[in-house]
């Protein structure tokens, strides 16, 4: 930087315009550095997620079973999941990603994100079981239904989905017991 500095102060030096020109340089070539991973390997990922997914491919060609171990879990889940009354599986039945939607929405976005923020907050403080209330953005062109989002993994035990189950029953139930 030191480098890029002395040389800009020597074609600068006696142009007064020219040294507000140099403040914008110096800024520019900052942001540069700062954020060059974007700017680098515009055309390919920058290295630390390349080598993210080359550690998970060496992880699932050491361990081929987790695979298996997860499609288990997801179709474990997607039955418990599926005779939930007021919320039904909008998610492909394969995905570890399991997205419910109301089934008899308020009519407003806001009251349906509300009450599914309830339910999610109830689940983690009596059950310890993290799903999340889908948020979209004012920019999405998409306009999903707001849901919960349901995560499964390779690791969870089938009690642990099981525990999701009743859990996710018995809050929404009780929260959605004056709507449906």
């Amino acid at each position: 930087m030191n480098s890029l500095k002395h040389a800009l102060e020597r074609i600068t030096r006696e142009n007064k315009r020219a040294s507000k020109k140099r403040r914008y340089i110096v800024v520019e070539a900052l942001y540069q550095r700062l954020s060059s991973s974007g700017h680098v390997f515009s055309a390919s990922l920058p290295p630390y997620l390349a080598s993210a997914a080359i550690t998970a491919i060496d992880i699932l060609e050491e361990n081929p079973d987790l695979i298996t171990k997860l499609k288990d879990n997801v179709a474990l889940l997607c039955q418990g999941l599926a005779n939930i009354e007021g919320l039904s599986i909008m998610s492909d039945p394969l995905s570890p990603l399991i997205f419910l939607k109301l089934n008899n929405s308020t009519g407003f976005f806001n009251k349906d994100l509300k009450l599914l923020e309830t339910i999610a907050d109830r689940m983690l403080k009596e059950d310890s079981v993290f799903v999340v209330a889908s948020k979209r953005s004012i920019i999405d062109k998409c306009n999903l239904p707001a849901g919960l989002r349901v995560f499964v993994s390779a690791a969870h035990s089938e009690s642990d989905l099981l525990k999701a189950c009743e859990s996710l029953k018995r809050v929404s139930a009780s929260a959605l017991a004056g709507i449906n």
